[in-house]
């Protein structure tokens, strides 16, 4: 117990470690100039929305950043008044805690299992997949080539490269990858990256294509939510069941259990 413990503490400094190497190579935003679609939609948010990534700050992070005020959790509603109001966080990646709960207590165990990452930006899903799971294969499907070049510079770095593949792609080209796919992770995947009829699109493909029996998808937000704004012929009675999750398994104070609440997993039928 004791060196399962060390084990699993040594992997979280790893992730950590990670996160620290990749903060140093972007800016604060963690967004690139080549995203310009999710830069022009975070934008044009109603309410003042900012973008924070969860794997590289946490909250104590960010509240450091606010004290040195590099950053800000609140935007004046009227300039010069002390009407304020809180912004909006929103992140495409997952926390250190959310990979621990998705790895731990949401996946069964992955020995001999190939994971999909769709979108996987700065691969938070495929390190945490190589260092808490035994899945043979970690792939991750991005479109933006400046985040698989961040991507293969970790994977090199940490040396990853035995079980963790990248593929600058759209998934709509990735039939077959998702096919042969034992879970399939997709978090805050196309809203803001496609306008609605390409996430119609998308979303269609993925739904002819992960149809493996008793295969596993991991989503935030909830299907229903994601597909509830776009014209589909997708049945979900048809193609999936949402399986119950325990989110009280972590019963520290300071846990986002609404975070937690976000993620949502599916089995196919």
């Amino acid at each position: 117990d004791d060196f399962d413990e060390l084990v699993v503490s040594n992997n979280d400094v790893v992730l950590k470690n990670i996160a620290e190497d990749l903060r140093n190579r972007l800016p604060i935003e963690a967004m690139f100039n080549s995203e310009h679609q999710a830069v022009q939609k975070i934008h044009q948010h109603p309410l003042p929305m900012i973008h924070v990534d969860a794997f590289l700050y946490d909250d104590d992070f960010v509240d450091s950043l606010c004290e040195e005020g590099k950053m800000s959790r609140s935007y004046c509603t009227e300039c010069g008044s002390y009407k304020t109001a809180s912004l909006e966080f929103i992140s495409h990646s997952f926390s250190l805690m959310e990979l621990k709960f998705l790895y731990q207590h949401v996946l069964p165990d992955l020995t001999g299992k190939v994971v999909v990452d769709v979108g996987s930006r700065l691969g938070a899903v495929l390190f945490a997949g190589y260092l808490y799971s035994s899945a043979s294969q970690l792939y991750g499907v991005e479109m933006n080539a400046d985040f698989c070049q961040l991507q293969e510079i970790m994977i090199t770095k940490y040396q990853f490269i035995n079980r963790i593949k990248v593929v600058h792609a759209d998934i709509c080209t990735q039939a077959s990858l998702l096919q042969k796919a034992d879970v399939v992770v997709m978090n805050n995947v196309f809203e803001y990256f496609l306008d609605r009829q390409e996430q119609a699109r998308a979303w269609e493909f993925i739904a002819c294509n992960v149809r493996k029996r008793g295969s596993l998808l991991v989503t935030v937000p909830s299907l229903k939510e994601s597909l509830s704004k776009l014209q589909t012929d997708i049945e979900l009675s048809q193609w999936v069941e949402e399986m119950q999750l325990n989110y009280d398994v972590y019963m520290e104070k300071d846990i986002d259990r609404e975070a937690l609440e976000q993620i949502h997993l599916y089995k196919i039928l």
